[in-house]
């Protein structure tokens, strides 16, 4: 602009007829004011003079010939941009340089696009969903199964066991019987609820008993200790004439030898060996 003002406020040279530029109402000449104002180029490091655009960024300036990518030299100017490093990069060379992939759809997460991270991965939030409702997991609790992710309602209803007894899901551990799960908690004897999961048991028409429980509603009694006969005590049992006996038990009434495997008689409630029977 041409000035009314006498003279530049600093050299005090005419201004008439010649350009000029205001700070603070005083005016300069041209020379004077980018001598003394203005800012230098982050790109070329020259001054920027007053009738040149002044782009600012973070406190720094480019003449807007300079404010390019400094990777692919495309201007900047009016477009979005990403710094690294104090280096400005289009959003291009910035994605290419910087941004990670998405682990599902694996397309660039561009810069101020919202990811999640899980697992070391990113993902677009639009593709961070539930394999099998395909809902968007955000923060929820979920659980992953072969490199894929569930919320947990749909992991239960596809994977999880539910309990024969209760019908609920079964989280951890367990107890398989009949080949059908339980819960530790649920896998109880038929008879007085005790818990039977890492204790010895046995089945009778598809349920489980305790040993105690059993013995006392089913087992046959020993007919010398009187002791119930189990599965789970001696693997020989003796059994003549409506008596049962443990195989350490079956001896002669008199001497005690064992009749295992041996020709023996019975007297009256008394089994003995031939020798004893003979001499009586």
């Amino acid at each position: 602009m041409t000035s009314n003002h006498t003279g530049c406020h600093y050299c005090l040279k005419s201004l008439r007829g010649r350009k000029y530029a205001l700070r603070e109402e005083n005016a300069y000449c041209v020379a004077c004011y980018d001598s003394l104002f203005a800012n230098p180029c982050e790109g070329c490091k020259q001054p920027i003079e007053c009738d040149s655009k002044d782009l600012a960024y973070k406190g720094l300036h480019w003449h807007e010939r300079c404010f390019k990518c400094a990777k692919c030299s495309r201007s900047l100017a009016e477009k979005p941009f990403a710094a690294k490093d104090e280096v400005l990069l289009c959003t291009e060379c910035y994605s290419d340089e910087y941004s990670s992939k998405c682990f599902n759809c694996q397309k660039t997460i561009m810069p101020g696009s919202r990811k999640m991270e899980f697992k070391g991965s990113s993902w677009h939030e639009s593709c961070f969903v539930c394999q099998y409702c395909r809902q968007p997991l955000g923060t929820k609790p979920l659980i992953t199964k072969d490199n894929e992710n569930y919320c947990v309602p749909c992991f239960e209803k596809q994977f999880s066991h539910h309990c024969y007894s209760c019908k609920k899901v079964i989280t951890s551990g367990g107890v398989t019987y009949h080949d059908q799960p339980w819960h530790k908690e649920c896998f109880v004897c038929a008879e007085c609820k005790t818990q039977l999961s890492g204790q010895r048991f046995i089945s009778k028409d598809e349920y489980p008993y305790c040993v105690d429980c059993f013995s006392k509603l089913y087992a046959k009694k020993c007919a010398a200790c009187k002791k119930p006969i189990t599965a789970l005590g001696s693997a020989k049992f003796i059994s003549f004439e409506e008596r049962q006996w443990h195989g350490e038990c079956f001896n002669c009434a008199k001497c005690s030898v064992s009749l295992v495997g041996q020709g023996f008689l019975t007297r009256q409630d008394d089994v003995l060996c031939h020798e004893c029977g003979s001499a009586s």
